[in-house]
């Protein structure tokens, strides 16, 4: 057989949705149980939260490619070396995932929640354009999980939804947590004490919950006013809508 013979592989980017096994859908099952070759990202010396959640799916002598941040958290995102690391990074991934696909294998690539919705597969996907054939598989947000954990409906009628990360300035949370009317807030972590402040100033601290963990063994659901001075790396801030309905 020639290399011509040889019918390229496609990268899946496999949306594993909030970190329950039983909130994957069907396609995602069956592309992870399948896949020869599976690839997630990871931070460095860890098993990485993607890997942990399919633990006992993969099939036996699946290939798997972890992908190893060279930073996370350990420098601020405005350091000119942040960008720089991670785009040589994403670089190198997507040579090692072309090279495998070039050679025939299907890649499927594990992402938490969706992977079109604040990870990093996307970085992937632009730069994979053109070179190999990739899919997307979506998968349920860790918002959705989070605001079903409250047991009461995010929006009604005309309400307005608004998804913020807690690392933008605190005028704009504020301005922006003030003009909305049901509210979703990520990536927390070190960024609580100023949330809170944004959301004083709006006059709407009282409104927020904090769900921590969502759909996951370790699910915790408090007003935000009852959560300590922490939170762990997986907690998102909702407010409900209370718009029209009949």
């Amino acid at each position: 057989m020639t290399t011509l013979d040889i019918r390229s592989g496609t990268i899946f980017g496999v949306g594993l949705g909030p970190g329950s096994q039983d909130l994957m859908s069907v396609r995602a099952d069956r592309l992870i149980r399948g896949a020869s070759h599976v690839a997630y990202f990871r931070k460095k010396g860890r098993t990485g939260h993607a890997r942990t959640i399919v633990e006992g799916m993969l099939a036996p002598g699946a290939v798997e490619l972890a992908m190893e941040y060279p930073v996370t958290t350990e420098i601020p995102v405005d350091d000119p070396r942040y960008n720089e690391w991670l785009s040589a990074f994403y670089e190198r991934q997507v040579a090692q995932l072309a090279e495998v696909a070039g050679a025939g294998h299907d890649v499927a690539v594990l992402c938490e929640g969706d992977p079109f919705f604040y990870g990093s597969f996307m970085h992937l996907y632009t730069r994979l354009q053109g070179r190999v054939a990739v899919e997307v598989v979506p998968g349920i947000t860790g918002m959705s999980a989070a605001w079903t954990a409250t047991g009461r409906p995010i929006t009604w009628g005309d309400d307005v939804l608004t998804v913020l990360t807690a690392t933008q300035p605190e005028d704009r949370l504020a301005e922006r947590i003030a003009r909305t009317d049901a509210l979703v807030v990520m990536k927390i972590g070190r960024h609580l004490d100023k949330l809170r402040r944004a959301l004083e100033s709006a006059g709407r601290e009282d409104e927020a919950w904090l769900i921590e963990y969502a759909s996951m063994g370790r699910q915790r659901v408090v007003p935000l006013r009852d959560a300590g001075e922490r939170v762990p790396y997986f907690s998102i801030l909702v407010i409900h809508g209370n718009g029209r309905r009949p």
